[in-house]
């Protein structure tokens, strides 16, 4: 989760899409054409729990868009993991 959070903060869509399970990963992700860019301001990772092949992570992102107000991403992630590699799967995002 941290790696990915990383990933968006420096734009590495190639390493999100690495890291993403084939199942439910897009084509792209277009993240150099965000306008305006979110400024990626700190993660909290609230929980975290699975055994050897499953994985949910609940965490919250802080990220502002332009000059405009900080804003939570609060969501819990799916993981998957196969071959010795961990995936995203997919999210709900909580209010």
């Amino acid at each position: 989760m941290r790696s990915r959070y990383s990933a968006y903060v420096l734009k590495r869509e190639d390493y999100l899409l690495d890291t993403w399970h084939p199942s439910t990963r897009p084509a792209h992700l277009k993240l150099a054409a965000q306008q305006p860019a979110p400024s990626w301001l700190g993660l909290s990772v609230k929980r975290h729990e699975g055994g050897a092949g499953e994985a949910v992570v609940e965490f919250v992102a802080r990220l502002r868009y332009g000059g405009g107000r900080a804003q939570r991403m609060h969501e819990v992630s799916r993981f998957l993991r196969e071959d010795g590699r961990w995936y995203y799967v997919d999210g709900e995002i909580l209010a």
